[in-house]
């Protein structure tokens, strides 16, 4: 080909029907099937909501019976209604909100009987996690838990009882996560999930009987390997919790 001269234009391979298959694209793999792993932003952005909602509920920060109002909820996290729509939706799944027939959502309100079901739960499957985690839990491991307790009983004698109550989630969910049982820990956040908003009446009367001793015993016991003295002083803590938790719930049916 003479220099300077162009290179003849191909016509498009046809398909076998006539038509122009489509451009590659550049997500394909070499065996030329499309990558399945694509951005999904709406669907990230109701998981972010679900999931900021879900913090929320587990820490106390939403009142018992509250309206949660679809579309002044979705202005706050700065997203439609639909991703808004979806996160509601899957918590109430979860029975962690409730949606009434008009599609409104709010803070569920336990009962009696539901705390004290949820509470036995607790009681069981935290001592469980507590127990696993004396025998798995590294030192730098109960390090990181009794720093999370240290900041706790500064918080609360310090009058930031939000902040302490946060803490005191953190504390439990990351005790039972060092038991090294994904499943176990997945269903005591979803008992924490349900049971949380109950924590928002210790935050309004400032939760003055908490007392550290439980998590100080706990630790103790990860530090000396001692499953059965783990179990007890989770599951003494859950237990303690259930009396006040009790106090706030709504009579049985």
């Amino acid at each position: 080909m003479a220099e300077g001269a162009r290179a003849p234009r191909r016509s498009p391979t046809r398909t076998r029907s006539g038509g122009v298959p489509p451009a590659r694209d550049e997500a394909e793999d070499p065996r030329g099937e499309v990558d399945w792993a694509r951005p999904l932003v709406r669907e990230n952005l109701s998981e972010a909501a679900c999931r900021a909602l879900r913090i929320a509920l587990t820490e106390g920060r939403l009142q018992p019976g509250a309206p949660l109002p679809l579309r002044p909820m979705s202005r706050r996290f700065a997203i439609s209604v639909t991703p808004m729509r979806e996160a509601m939706l899957r918590l109430a799944g979860e029975r962690a909100l409730t949606i009434d027939a008009r599609g409104a959502a709010s803070v569920p309100v336990l009962t009696t009987a539901q705390v004290d079901e949820i509470m036995v739960l607790r009681e069981d499957l935290e001592g469980r996690a507590a127990a696993q985690a004396a025998d798995r839990a590294t030192p730098g491991e109960i390090d990181a838990l009794e720093a999370i307790n240290d900041e706790l009983v500064l918080r609360h004698g310090a009058g930031e009882i939000p902040e302490a109550v946060r803490l005191n989630t953190r504390f439990h969910l990351e005790a039972c996560r060092l038991g090294g049982s994904p499943i176990l820990s997945e269903l005591v956040e979803g008992l924490w999930v349900r049971s949380g908003p109950l924590l928002w009446h210790s935050i309004d009367a400032h939760a003055p009987r908490w007392r550290p001793g439980p998590h100080r015993d706990l630790i103790a016991a990860l530090r000396a390997r001692d499953a059965e003295a783990a179990r007890a002083a989770m599951a003494a803590d859950a237990a303690r919790w259930a009396r006040g938790y009790r106090r706030y719930a709504a009579p049985a049916d």
